[in-house]
């Protein structure tokens, strides 16, 4: 037996006579979330993308407790200043500042250069201006503890790549993230962000 939820029918509900034992969540007859005899899937889903030409931080917030891996994607972001970029995981309570294993590392054609943090997840900056490409996957290893990989370029200032890893166990449930900079008063002046997030 097949049975698929919330359909696109009047009643809501289809049961098909079969073998299969799948169920399908449905919303509008499009299929959200799907069980079936090898396991459970469902849909990437994505953010609103924001337009990073103010502020000293970006806010994404509302991530379903379901969640297990968060993309953030940067295109042509940058900002006033030479802090280095973070992200930060958060919770009901708000976003937490402490207790990051971070270490980022870029390299150019003059050389290498890394930094570690306690602070955020970093990407680490040299200079106001240098537009950033790339993304950030962040992913839950168990329970609260969350680990984190991404890479970006910079075309902009000379040939850069930027390299991050690191993790994070968070005091609840992960809801929100934030990007920011280190010293959280450089200004964001160009570019686009958004996150990817599926369970």
């Amino acid at each position: 037996m097949a049975v698929t939820l919330n359909a696109s029918t009047s009643t809501g509900y289809i049961q098909t006579a079969d073998t299969s034992g799948d169920l399908a969540l449905q919303s509008n007859g499009t299929t959200q979330f799907n069980v079936t005899s090898t396991g459970a899937y469902g849909q990437i889903k994505s953010g609103t993308a924001v337009t990073t030409t103010s502020g000293t931080s970006i806010d994404f917030t509302s991530i379903p407790s379901w969640v297990k891996r968060i993309t953030v994607m940067f295109s042509a972001v940058s900002t006033n200043g030479s802090s280095s970029w973070q992200i930060r995981l958060g919770t009901s309570g708000g976003v937490e500042a402490t207790g990051y294993a971070s270490a980022s590392m870029y390299c150019s054609a003059s050389g290498l250069n890394a930094v570690n943090s306690t602070t955020g997840f970093q990407f680490h900056n040299i200079a106001a201006g240098y537009n950033f490409n790339g993304s950030m996957t962040i992913t839950n290893l168990t329970g609260n503890t969350w680990t984190e990989t991404g890479s970006v370029s910079n075309t902009t200032g000379g040939d850069f790549m930027y390299f991050s890893s690191g993790s994070k166990a968070l005091s609840g449930t992960l809801d929100r993230i934030r990007i920011t900079t280190v010293n959280g008063t450089d200004t964001f002046d160009a570019g686009t962000i958004n996150i990817l997030y599926e369970g």
